[in-house]
């Protein structure tokens, strides 16, 4: 293990000090702050939201923090400074940023839908572009991540969506659910917002400057493209329907592959995996309407994916299917062949011997092959060809067959009813007697070396299966979600390994 990854998980430990069902949250809002991510935290009230920026800012070599708590009646002064008076005298509207959002590496903006829309189109140019205008100066706004908290997604009509496209992480922050954590939480008597970060662990301004530059040179590899295709298809596919509404700009895409990258990059890897996709579900949802159904179809899309092997299943089902094909074709009956008779010319006939008036005649007709499995009645014909209109034909099911014999030949009662079915001589799929044996070699021939091939792809799959799963740990992901990339991984070398089994059938058949 390499030593960025150490120290991140080393970091971790300590903001997950005494508190409980918090690990994910702590762990993607940590990523989101080393890659220069805004972060939306959503929940009810008292679930430690507050806690978790205080500690996370604590990561940082700065001292510079800022946290406010929006309101209504909220006014600009209040989070960007006062206006200065003497400035003011001088008629210059100059406010003092000191100890204020504009001064601030790190800031937690509380209930941050409830501002007044002066103070949130002032942030949406500061998050953007981290400068703030100070009268006619523009300064350099040092923030690094901003951490916003609510327990409502902003309402729609208030032209909030801007602003709010600019936080990448939007994170849910629920009550516990753990009966134990919760009584550990009440014994404990609170989490505390201090935590001790060792002096070698905090992470300097330098640093973080180095590895934003980094973390884009981070390669986002086939796996991860795919993932991010079959779920924009998706969206695609929902938001056709009413009630879904999904919109996710091409900036957000941005942002939230630079999220997948950094997952990467803090795992000191130079490549994206499948499990650093699973981040994009704490980035494309909009509302608590859609968020779980959003974080179902990431889960889905990175379920399905697989790791790339460098052979395409499809081109090998096509090869294998083309192949059996064949052998089908060459070996095997592909419909029943009955056991027939030909009156005149070519046509052919089934031949049937009936007896009726209580078993004391029997009677000799033949019914036209053509005539099979149709719907309607009829009359067969005697050798000669001649319709015998005293004896009805009904096909009933399939190939099995009613006849109704009138017994004075004057399609009047009495009459004799009995159950008939053409002999069938070879079924659909028995095996010809005779066949091209150059041919069959040949075929032979194929399917070995098919075999052989999934065989070898089997083989070769399962060594980058092996090195694929090493790469799968991340302090951002929690464990049961890492499964989901697992069993998407596992789930594609049993593929292999059903085709192959499949494979081994058509060399028994040939063989």
């Amino acid at each position: 293990m390499s030593q960025n990854k150490i120290r991140i998980e080393k970091i971790l430990k300590s903001l997950n000090e005494n508190i409980y069902e918090r690990e994910e949250v702590m762990g993607v809002s940590l990523l989101s702050a080393l890659a220069d991510q805004n972060i939306f935290l959503y929940g009810p009230p008292g679930t430690a939201k507050s806690l978790i920026s205080r500690r996370l800012s604590k990561v940082f070599d700065t001292k510079d923090y800022f946290e406010y708590l929006m309101q209504k009646f909220s006014t600009p002064d209040e989070v960007f400074g006062p206006v200065s008076i003497s400035e003011l005298k001088k008629d210059k509207y100059i406010r003092k940023v000191e100890g204020y959002l504009p001064s601030s590496e790190f800031a937690f903006l509380d209930e941050i839908w409830k501002s007044s829309p002066a103070i949130l189109n002032t942030l949406l140019t500061l998050i953007n572009e981290k400068k703030f205008k100070n009268g006619n100066e523009i300064i350099e706004a040092p923030l690094k991540v901003l951490i916003s908290a609510s327990n409502e997604t902003p309402p729609s009509g208030q032209g909030l969506e801007a602003l709010y496209d600019r936080f990448t992480t939007r994170l849910y922050v629920p009550p516990m659910e753990s009966k134990e954590n919760f009584e550990l939480l009440l014994q404990n008597g609170g989490s505390s917002d201090e935590v001790d970060i060792d002096e070698n662990l905090r992470i300097k301004t330098s640093e973080w400057n180095k590895w934003k530059q980094e973390i884009q040179e981070v390669i986002i590899s086939d796996e991860v493209y795919n993932i991010v295709n079959s779920i924009r298809l998706e969206f695609e596919k929902r938001n056709k329907k009413k009630g879904f509404d999904v919109y996710v700009s091409d900036r957000r895409w941005q942002k939230a592959l630079t999220l997948v990258k950094a997952g990467a990059y803090f795992c000191d890897r130079i490549e994206t995996n499948i499990v650093d996709a699973l981040l994009l579900s704490h980035t494309l949802w909009t509302k608590k309407d859609n968020k779980d159904e959003v974080i179902k179809i990431v889960e889905d899309a990175v379920r399905e994916s697989g790791f790339e092997t460098g052979y395409s299943l499809k081109s090998l089902d096509d090869e294998k299917e083309k192949l059996e094909q064949e052998i089908n074709k060459e070996l095997l009956y592909s419909n029943d062949v009955y056991d027939t008779v030909k009156l005149d010319g070519n046509t052919k006939y089934f031949k049937f011997k009936s007896k009726y008036k209580n078993n004391s005649k029997s009677v000799e007709y033949y019914v036209a092959y053509r005539n099979l499995k149709t719907k309607s009645s009829f009359h067969p014909v005697d050798n000669n060809g001649n319709e015998l209109e005293w004896i009805n034909y009904t096909f009933n099911n399939q190939s099995s067959c009613e006849v109704t014999i009138c017994d004075d030949h004057d399609n009047q009662e009495p009459y004799t009813k009995i159950q008939e079915k053409p002999k069938v001589l070879f079924h659909k799929g028995d095996k010809k007697e005779e066949v091209n044996e150059r041919l069959i070699e040949a075929l032979k021939k194929e399917t070995i070396e098919l075999s052989k091939k999934i065989e070898q792809l089997i083989k070769d799959t399962e060594i980058k299966k092996e090195n694929f799963l090493k790469e799968l740990d991340t302090p951002f992901v929690v464990k049961e979600k890492i499964a989901i990339a697992i069993e998407s991984v596992n789930a594609q070398s049993d593929d292999l390994k059903l085709r192959h089994k499949d494979t081994q059938r058509l060399a028994e058949l040939v063989g």
